[in-house]
């Protein structure tokens, strides 16, 4: 039995923060009711972040509205907000992402609820939080990422602000707001009381950088200094980061300068035997390192330096990666299937439970296809 087996979450919300929370729960073993607007669904439904299409939707629903329930319902006919009242009664967590101030024009905001069920753990997550100059701002990853400071960590010096390749910011607030409900069913199952737990996109985006903004703040006020070439890391000395070789790449990590050029017959690093050169003169080094490793194969170099200890590794593409033995073993895929038999691959939970993998065969649902059933238990419970 799954840990969160017999819980009932209602998720309000849509694109990628809470619907990847409540993914976690399902995950967890929880039901997940997804309320969504009759006619068109959770936006994230025809939301493309690419050309591939699944089943008539875009790729990015499927992949993190799998193992959940579809309720449509309109939150502007009375009817409708009386049928989602009567699910609310009934559910441990109530999940939304709304703006400020939407739940309360709907009547359905904490204090409201909570009259309706005491005992239940509310969950919101907001782009700018409730209070402040941004808050009523769209909670969009890549604004998100700008006005926090993450764009000015990756790339090179002369790059400008480099955005990260994910939706970063919203699965860190989806992460956090997972911690929180957990943390409040615990406390819950103690005092029999429901909670309110809130996340913001921005705060999650600033605890995310919890170890650059103390760097940042013990060094005088320093900004964050990328290398002119091969930039891993703002804050940490070479060799860290990623080089080209003459038939892939190499990521190197930590690792002391006079030893590498030992190892890689690199005269030129040999010299540099200083501790703080990793970090004073890291542009130079970065360079001759650079300009080196560009002689031989990526299996040359991983031959000399993995038996010698040193963090590197391949740098995989994801057609190599798939066939790896490395990514075999985990057994990270799973088939799951929508109830009109629509089959498609996804990944699994990555949480193991009393050494058990979390699997769930469950897709996506289709716009309200669960209404029929969920009408049935309310009416007659």
């Amino acid at each position: 039995m799954k840990p969160l087996a017999d819980y009932l979450v209602v998720d309000f919300s849509q694109f990628l923060s809470g619907p990847s929370a409540s993914l976690r729960l399902a995950d967890l073993g929880a039901r997940v009711i997804k309320v969504e607007k009759p006619g068109t669904g959770d936006i994230c439904r025809s939301l493309y972040t690419s050309d591939v299409v699944m089943n008539g939707e875009s790729s990015v629903f499927h992949a993190i509205n799998r193992n959940k329930e579809s309720f449509a319902a309109d939150l502007k006919k009375e009817e409708d907000i009386a049928l989602v009242k009567t699910l609310i009664a009934k559910a441990d967590v109530m999940i939304h992402n709304f703006r400020p101030g939407v739940m309360e024009r709907l009547g359905l905001h904490f204090e409201e609820v909570i009259k309706i069920n005491p005992a239940i753990v509310y969950a919101e997550i907001s782009g700018y939080g409730t209070e402040g100059p941004w808050r009523d701002r769209p909670g969009q990853d890549l604004l998100l990422q700008s006005l926090t400071g993450l764009t000015w960590l990756s790339g090179n010096a002369a790059d400008g602000p480099v955005p990260m390749g994910l939706s970063i910011v919203d699965m860190l607030a989806g992460a956090n707001l997972v911690q929180g409900i957990l943390a409040c069913l615990l406390g819950k199952g103690i005092t029999k009381q429901g909670a309110l737990v809130q996340v913001s996109m921005i705060e999650s985006a600033y605890d995310f950088q919890f170890e650059a903004v103390t760097t940042f703040y013990k060094d005088g006020g320093l900004l964050p200094q990328r290398t002119q070439v091969n930039n891993a890391h703002a804050y940490l000395g070479a060799p860290y980061g990623i080089y080209q070789t003459q038939d892939g790449h190499l990521a190197l990590a930590m690792g002391a300068i006079p030893v590498l050029g030992k190892l890689l017959g690199c005269e030129a690093l040999e010299v540099y035997t200083v501790t703080t050169d990793a970090f004073d003169k890291r542009d130079e080094i970065k360079a001759i390192l650079a300009k080196h490793l560009r002689n031989e194969i990526t299996q040359h170099w991983l031959a000399i330096l993995e038996p010698a200890d040193i963090w590197c590794a391949d740098v995989l593409t994801w057609d190599r990666l798939l066939v790896h033995e490395g990514f075999k073993s985990l057994n990270m895929l799973q088939e799951v299937m929508m109830k009109d038999g629509f089959q498609y691959q996804t990944t699994r939970c990555p949480i193991r439970i009393d050494g058990e993998r979390l699997y769930s065969p469950i897709g996506s649902p289709a716009l309200g296809q669960d209404n029929d059933a969920i009408l049935k238990e309310l009416t007659e419970k």
